[in-house]
């Protein structure tokens, strides 16, 4: 029976009608017990040097507004769960529910509306400067405010889309070549096999770029209303 191809990023496992697949999202959880050890370990070192690069990248793009003192936790907890989420949807029989715009757009759209909540309360002036370049003529005004506009209202979409379509691309090339693997030759399979890892260890460095773009972009995003 033929079914859908993007059937196998749809939540159908359940439990007494109960969707589980999303409980996969919580499985990073199990890695934060690692920082409470009383001995750290190698894990933990290197963790945390990841985290204070991190840190000291966020605090540099944000500037030095003491009102951004606490902030780059923010977008720190954010790279760590997509980073987690990405990576376990390698694993077989894992949901990746960074595959779906209900995770991704769940993320993207209440920073962006805080962001702009923020702004405009607080910052109003600079806000309506930031809509026109500096240099533009003046009868282009109206149409670089109309751009700036639609640019900026689009971006948590751009945000989340940019990560739920790298995701479901990697997935769906790696679907389908599985799907061919009973009707090749032996000698072919090997073959497959190779090609396979390769866009594992691509899947792979694609779930720590995405992870990484999506916490710069979301930095970025905030130090502009600053």
């Amino acid at each position: 029976m033929m079914t859908n191809l993007f059937s196998i990023f749809d939540p159908s496992t359940n439990l007494l009608f109960l969707p589980l697949n999303w409980i996969s999202t919580f499985i990073g959880l199990m890695f934060i017990p690692y920082s409470f050890w009383l001995i750290p370990n190698r894990y933990y070192f290197f963790w945390n040097l990841i985290l204070n690069k991190l840190h000291k990248e966020f605090k540099m793009l944000l500037g030095n507004n003491p009102n951004n003192n606490g902030s780059t936790f923010i977008f720190i907890s954010m790279f760590t769960f997509i980073l987690f989420n990405n990576f376990l949807g390698l694993f077989p029989y894992i949901f990746t529910s960074t595959s779906h715009l209900t995770l991704s757009l769940s993320i993207s759209l209440p920073l962006w509306l805080s962001f702009m909540f923020y702004g405009w309360i607080n910052n109003t002036q600079h806000m309506f400067i930031h809509m026109i370049p500096q240099g533009t003529p003046g009868i282009l005004m109206p149409f670089m405010v109309l751009i700036e506009t639609i640019s900026n209202i689009i971006r948590p979409g751009t945000l989340a889309v940019r990560l739920t379509a790298n995701m479901i691309a990697g997935h769906l090339l790696m679907t389908l070549l599985s799907g061919t693997g009973p009707n090749l030759p032996y000698y072919f399979i090997m073959i497959l096999v190779i090609v396979q890892i390769l866009l594992l260890i691509l899947e792979s460095a694609v779930a720590i770029i995405q992870s990484y773009v999506i916490a710069i972009l979301t930095t970025l995003y905030s130090s502009e209303v600053n």
